[in-house]
């Protein structure tokens, strides 16, 4: 018998139907594992409302996940806390399925396999370092993630059994189900990110702890993805949060250097792909990811200033 209370923290901004869907299907598996749906609408442009079988957390100022979620978990009052991406798409026993495939693991970090539409995408991982910044920012490398060797390049721990059982350093942080004790024992997210490896920090500190990260691959939810920013948005979030991840684990020197190695490589890559006649702009690319490092490189020094 399922003993534990469970609630749910969903992150929203942008678009309220995939949100009001999400709530919708989870709902009632949450009252029936003694819980509550908290939604946190991160200063959406179009507020949010009112969300029927949810309580609608509005904030001022946009935080990006991290922050969301910890004014989310304030209010959660149960054993376990089911973290939700809003563009999920989950089935009418989802909550059950997960909690007693993460039993057994608990305390513990526990994802279902997570398919995302639209990409070619994983749920686990090992923990980053400079040799996956380089492989992730070499193009070459990162069109191929769909190859075996790319894939652990690019960081990835695929299980060999999508549907198996497997521990990782960590999980994506689009459906993660985790002690709620467990997740304010560490502080919860780090809001210095705001968008990109915060569940890597929380993992890794909790990894500290001894608090593994537990994939259960026939428990699975769909994700829509890349639905609520633009383009160069997520790039410039993406560099922002290496630069703070590789700042609080002891590798900023080396991140740089990955960061400058891969962009040199991309253009010599992509010089040559023009001179077979592809429709690429190697020098103009260089220069905007050169210009795009030093931007967010001196943004930090200026603060640490």
């Amino acid at each position: 018998m399922l003993t534990q209370t469970v609630s749910v923290v969903i992150p929203h901004y942008g678009d309220p139907l995939p949100t009001k869907n999400l709530v919708s299907s989870i709902r009632e598996q949450v009252r029936q594992l003694g819980g509550s749906v908290v939604v946190v609408d991160d200063a959406s442009p179009v507020p949010l409302g009112e969300v029927e079988g949810a309580t609608v957390i509005r904030r001022k100022v946009n935080g990006g996940f991290g922050a969301a979620v910890n004014n989310g978990m304030a209010v959660v009052e149960t054993d376990l806390v089911a973290i939700l991406n809003s563009d999920l798409i989950v089935g009418n026993d989802l909550l059950e399925s997960w909690l007693e495939a993460a039993t057994p693991w608990l305390p513990a970090v526990v994802a279902p396999q997570v398919v995302t539409y639209g990409h070619i995408g994983a749920t686990t991982f090992r923990f980053p370092g400079p040799s996956t910044v380089l492989a992730q920012g070499t193009n070459l490398v990162a069109v191929r993630r769909a190859s075996r060797w790319a894939s652990r390049l690019i960081g990835e721990d695929l299980p060999s059994n999508p549907a198996s059982t497997h521990v990782v350093d960590w999980v994506s942080g689009a459906a993660m189900l985790l002690p709620a004790e467990t997740f304010r024992s560490v502080g919860g997210f780090d809001e210095r990110f705001h968008m990109y490896l915060e569940e890597v920090d929380l993992q890794r500190r909790l990894r500290d702890r001894g608090v593994p990260a537990v994939y259960v691959g026939h428990v699975r939810v769909e994700h829509v993805g890349f639905g609520s920013s633009d383009q160069a948005k997520r790039e410039r979030w993406a560099l922002e949060s290496w630069l703070r991840y590789a700042d609080k684990w002891g590798w900023q020197g080396r991140l740089k250097v990955a960061v400058a190695v891969a962009a040199y490589i991309n253009l010599a890559t992509d010089g040559l792909r023009r001179v077979l006649g592809r429709d690429v702009q190697p020098v103009t690319d260089w220069r905007r990811r050169r210009s795009l490092s030093h931007d967010v490189w001196t943004s930090q020094a200026r603060r640490e200033s």
